[in-house]
Parts: C-alpha cells; structure tokens; sequence
C-alpha cells in the first residue's frame, strides 16, 4: 500500500453515502475544477466507452455527455446513494451506472476510451496500483483525465490541528512529482500535469468543518483518533486557526 497514510476505505463509501443529500449545495470548489478540467481536456471524438470515475452526483457525468452524445457514457461510484442522487439530478441522462471499487475495475482490458475523474482519487487506498487497472482497462489509445488534492490541501487546517494533539486529523494526498512517477509506472505516455492552488474564504472555522462534513470529506485514516472530540479539543483548534487570520475570514487552501 503506497498512501502517505492508509485509508478506511469502509468509511470512505459510509462517508458519501451519507452526503449525497447535501453534496450539491456545497460543492462549489468540486464543480468549478470539474468545468476547468473539461475546458481544457474535452472528450476525443472517438466512439466508445467513456468512464467518470468518482461521479458523485452527477455534474461532470452531464457535461460529458453533453458533450459525448456518441459515447457509451458509464458514471461510476464507491457509494450507491450518490449513484441515486445523480439519477435525481439529471433523470435524462444518457448514462450507465455503476456501483463498483475503482480500484477494481469491473470492465475487460482494452474495453475503455476515456477515463475521466474529478476529485476521487486521493480516495484510493493504493493510487499506483489503481492507475495500473485505469491503463489495463484503456484501450492503446485511451486516455485518462483527472483532478486530484496535492499535499498542501487545507493546511491551514492540519496545522491548528498540530496545536492541538499528534493524531492525523487532514488526510494526506501525494504531490504531483509523486503523480507523475506514478503514472510513468504504469506505462502512461504524453503525460501533462500541474499544480493549481484554489483558496476559498469562510466566515468562520466551523463553516469550514460543516462544508467538509456535507461533502462527504471525513477524515479516513486509520491513525484518526477514535475517541469523540472534545469541545476543549474543538476550541483549541479553532483559536490556533484563527491565529493564522489576516482579515475578516479565514482562508482554506
């Protein structure tokens, strides 16, 4: 296993499952990267099966096939109530879905065009060996698109949390030197990767925590404390994190 801090993958699937009613009304940040990712890398005009890895409910699985009409759209997730809700959202949507592990693609070798996903990634417990089944299963002029978090995701937030206590509070993403060697590894070719640091402000540290917990964006380490978080514990964190507040909001990265 090659995370920088194995996952609960269990607890991944019971996390988005449980946010699938309330994902769509604080996904600001997931949509504005998935309109950014499809700008820049539209579908190839090629037929065949265009995969969304990591669909959620639904938002780039209706872009793409708006702009896909003659592909064989599959919209794929770990947890069956965001599948539900992406039906509920777009109920005409010319899609197939799918409830499976992407880590364990359920499709033959070759069988795959294009592989698309936004934000899903740093959700795997073994990201190499899940960027082998990705080139397995593409065809040998398939291609893969895909957005994921980089190390300095909410630092801010590690760091209060550092103040606090030495569990693994923010889970941690490769970086993309890391992203890079990876997918050599897997025999990707003409790769094209960059790092894009996104800020959003909040009024306050606790809409910032309710956000993460209505996208799903639990912390799923196994090194998490176990125990309930105190409200001394809470306040503490949120007094060093408003430490690092120039102005009026507090600033997540």
């Amino acid at each position: 296993m090659t995370t920088l801090a194995s996952l609960d993958k269990a607890k991944v699937r019971r996390s988005f499952g449980a946010a699938a009613l309330s994902y769509d009304g604080l996904a600001e940040l997931q949509r504005r990267v998935a309109l950014e990712l499809l700008n820049r890398f539209p579908p190839l005009e090629e037929d065949g099966v265009l995969l969304d890895v990591g669909c959620g409910t639904g938002f780039l699985s209706k872009r793409l096939a708006g702009r896909a009409a003659s592909h064989l759209l599959v919209a794929l997730d770990l947890a069956l109530p965001m599948l539900q809700a992406s039906r509920r959202n777009y109920p005409g949507m010319a899609a197939h879905y799918l409830c499976a592990d992407a880590e364990r693609l359920p499709f033959a070798a070759q069988s795959v065009s294009q592989i698309y996903s936004n934000l899903a990634l740093q959700w795997m417990q073994d990201l190499p060996a899940t960027l082998d089944e990705f080139r397995r299963a593409l065809g040998p002029k398939g291609r893969l698109v895909f957005a994921t978090f980089g190390p300095a995701t909410l630092h801010e937030l590690k760091s209060a949390w550092a103040a606090v206590d030495s569990y693994t509070h923010v889970n941690s993403f490769h970086d993309i030197a890391a992203i890079r060697r990876f997918l050599r590894a897997a025999e990707f070719r003409n790769i094209c990767a960059e790092s894009v640091i996104y800020q959003t402000g909040y009024p306050s540290v606790q809409d910032l925590m309710r956000e993460l917990k209505g996208i799903g964006a639990h912390n799923v380490n196994h090194g998490r404390n176990r125990k309930l978080t105190t409200r001394t514990q809470l306040q503490r964190m949120i007094a060093s994190y408003q430490k690092q507040v120039q102005g009026a909001e507090i600033i997540a990265s």
